[in-house]
């Protein structure tokens, strides 16, 4: 019993804890030098074809193609393509009105999800980079230019944007200490093997990185893995930023994580190989770090939570005192569910905040392996 505690605390805390020490050593001492943001000459900036991914999004669509179409880009190197992915009310009628601006409208045939949408369109394109955006990231005016600096590296197959997202009183939201450490987390990644996910609403990537393109896997995995095939990188731009809103309904974060989190272990079934060191090396210890061992923590958190008392009876006072932190760890944050005063600490806003992401993957996981899958997609109303 003691060793299987032993065993379980270390698999709940490495890819929290270990994994990043791990990773920062290995940057150290294994990443190759940085070339990123060697800038590109007006002439030598590269063809840009925008592709935003659309259902049904009437309400939407106009304003995200007057962000597109405002960005600071040459006129002639700049595309924009609306996948819609058989939307039912007026979003196709609103797009083709923009003709005339240069904005093309790519209908997939079946509704079988955003990223059969964005194939339809991927295949319209020969050369260049391609920027893949939803409609309810707003991105800044010179944000594409930014981007593309990063591509002048012939190590960088595809750039991730940082996420900023924006109140209903148009502030944009501080960062907390979880999202402090997954940008440094990115950053390091970058540095070594590459991301193992990008932004989904907001990223790009060479046009050869999308032609091996799986529809049921989402699109921030498939860029990063392919990438990983074509000895590319998938590296973070710190300094490109996509703005959304927060949710209308915040009830709804917490199923949008459970699609999130079911859509990337639908791309891990799918895709097993890249767990094999063997052939894809430091990428394959990230992803298992990153994605498979974290998506396992509410497991062993709770398995840890029924050996532990079955430990304490070996008399060693380590393990009454590790029960005892763990029922202070759980009531904390079942207190502050339901006081909302109490999250405003800080420590018992991380601790929250743990909890709840934990919950979330550990339903993830039930529904995952009861059989569900999610190809199609509704967004989210913001």
């Amino acid at each position: 019993m003691t060793f299987l505690f032993w065993l379980l605390l270390l698999l709940s805390v490495f890819s929290y804890f270990i994994y990043p020490l791990a990773l920062t050593l290995l940057v150290k001492f294994r990443s190759l030098p940085s070339h990123y943001r060697q800038e590109f000459s007006e002439e030598e900036l590269p063809q840009v074809t925008i592709i935003v991914t659309a259902f049904n999004e009437e309400k939407r669509i106009s304003e995200k193609i007057e962000n597109t179409l405002s960005l600071r880009y040459p006129s002639e190197k700049l595309t924009m393509l609306v996948a819609s992915d058989c939307s039912t009310d007026g979003t196709d009628e609103i797009v083709a009105t923009y003709a005339e601006r240069g904005v093309k409208l790519v209908r997939a045939q079946d509704r079988l999800g955003k990223e059969n949408a964005q194939l339809q369109a991927i295949k319209t394109v020969d050369e260049g980079i391609i920027v893949f955006s939803d409609v309810a990231t707003r991105i800044e005016e010179d944000g594409i230019l930014k981007l593309v600096q990063y591509f002048s590296d012939p190590q960088v197959g595809a750039i991730s944007s940082e996420d900023r997202f924006v109140s209903k009183d148009g502030t944009v939201a501080g960062e907390g200490a979880y999202v402090k450490y997954e940008m440094w987390l990115r950053k390091q990644e970058s540095l070594l093997a590459g991301l193992v996910g990008l932004s989904g609403s907001f990223f790009a990537a060479r046009v050869e990185v999308c032609a091996d393109w799986d529809i049921h896997s989402p699109s921030d995995f498939n860029t990063a893995l392919n990438c990983a095939k074509s000895d590319y990188k998938a590296v973070t731009a710190p300094d490109v930023l996509g703005f959304y809103t927060d949710l209308a309904d915040p009830s709804k974060e917490y199923a949008r994580k459970i699609r999130t989190v079911i859509r990337g272990m639908t791309a891990l079934e799918r895709h097993p190989e890249v767990l094999n060191p063997f052939k894809f090396g430091a990428f394959a210890f990230q992803v298992i770090s990153h994605k498979l061992l974290r998506w396992t923590v509410p497991w062993t958190l709770l398995a840890l939570f029924i050996i532990t008392p079955f430990c304490m009876k070996e008399g060693e006072m380590i393990y009454t005192l590790a029960y005892i932190a763990q029922i202070l760890f759980y009531g904390t944050a079942l207190f502050a569910h339901w006081a909302a005063s109490f999250r405003e600490i800080s420590v018992v806003k991380i601790i929250y905040f743990f909890t709840q992401v934990n919950v979330a993957l550990f339903d993830a996981g039930i529904q995952f392996l009861s059989g569900k899958r999610m190809a199609v997609w509704q967004p989210s109303a913001r």
